[in-house]
């Protein structure tokens, strides 16, 4: 079983920068792509971005492209979401995801496992 656990949220200003991580464990992730997910009091959940943990390739929403960068720690089956340039549309509960496949994609129907989410806050 697959468990995924988020943490590195918290409280930053506007233009500021924080990382949040996701650990895994239950499985090596070689065939899994891994991504972050975000959503906000009565909106869907939305994709921000994901890699596939096998070939390191990588995949951003337009809304992050350029500011956030996502990355993996083989030796410590690790993912982390770095975030910089953050605006207040950034706040959000932030969640890892995994499945088991090497190929992208950004519906959260093709995610079978989830982390319980970080608070991240960006104020003006």
């Amino acid at each position: 079983q697959v468990q995924l656990v988020e943490s590195g949220g918290g409280l930053v200003q506007a233009g500021g920068s924080l990382r949040v991580s996701c650990a895994g464990s239950g499985r090596t992730f070689s065939t899994y792509t891994i991504a972050w997910f975000r959503q906000t009091p009565g909106k869907e959940r939305e994709f921000v971005a994901a890699i596939s943990w096998g070939d390191g390739s990588t995949y951003y929403a337009d809304s992050v492209k350029g500011r956030f960068t996502i990355s993996r720690d083989n030796t410590k089956n690790t993912m982390y979401l770095q975030m910089n340039s953050l605006k207040p549309e950034d706040t959000a509960v932030y969640y890892c995801a995994a499945r088991n496949s090497r190929w992208i994609v950004t519906t959260t129907r093709d995610y079978n496992y989830w982390g319980s989410g970080t608070q991240v806050t960006v104020s003006s």
